[in-house]
C-alpha cells in the first residue's frame, strides 16, 4: 500500500508543472521581425505533453506542432518544423510563471545549431 501511495504521489508531482502550464499563451515575439505568438499546451491521456504555435510574420503566417517537449521545473524547451521552409526548425525555450511566460526562440537549418535567426517572446495566459 506504501508503494502505491509513493508512485501516486510521485506522479502528482512530476505532472503539477505541466499542468500548470496547459492552456494557451499569447503575446508577441521580436528579433529578425516582429509579430503575434500563440501557444497552446495540453497532455495525451497518458500525460506526455503536446502543443503548437500559432505565429504573424512578415513573410506569411503559419501553425506548428511541437516536437521533442521537454519540461524541467517550470521550463519547458521544444522544437518544431519551420512551415515557411521546411528545411529549417525553430527550439523554443519558455519560462513559465503565474501568469506570464517569457522565452527565446532560434531558427536552424535542420538538425544543425547554427542560428539563421533569433529573438524572443512573451506571452500571457489568455
Amino acid at each position: 500500500m506504501q508503494l502505491l501511495v509513493s508512485l501516486i504521489a510521485a506522479f502528482l508531482i512530476q505532472s503539477a508543472p505541466v499542468d500548470k502550464m496547459l492552456g494557451t499563451w499569447s503575446g508577441t515575439w521580436d528579433g529578425s521581425g516582429s509579430g503575434n505568438f500563440e501557444l497552446t499546451l495540453d497532455k495525451t491521456t497518458d500525460g506526455k505533453p503536446v502543443g503548437r504555435v500559432a505565429v504573424t510574420t512578415d513573410g506569411g503566417n503559419y501553425n506548428a506542432d511541437l516536437q521533442a517537449i521537454a519540461i524541467e521545473g517550470s521550463k519547458l524547451s521544444a522544437k518544431y518544423e519551420f512551415p515557411l521552409d521546411t528545411g529549417a526548425e525553430v527550439v523554443i525555450g519558455v519560462t513559465f510563471e503565474a501568469a506570464t511566460a517569457k522565452g527565446t526562440w532560434s531558427l536552424r537549418p535542420k538538425g544543425q545549431t547554427a542560428e539563421v535567426a533569433a529573438g524572443t517572446f512573451e506571452v500571457a495566459r489568455k
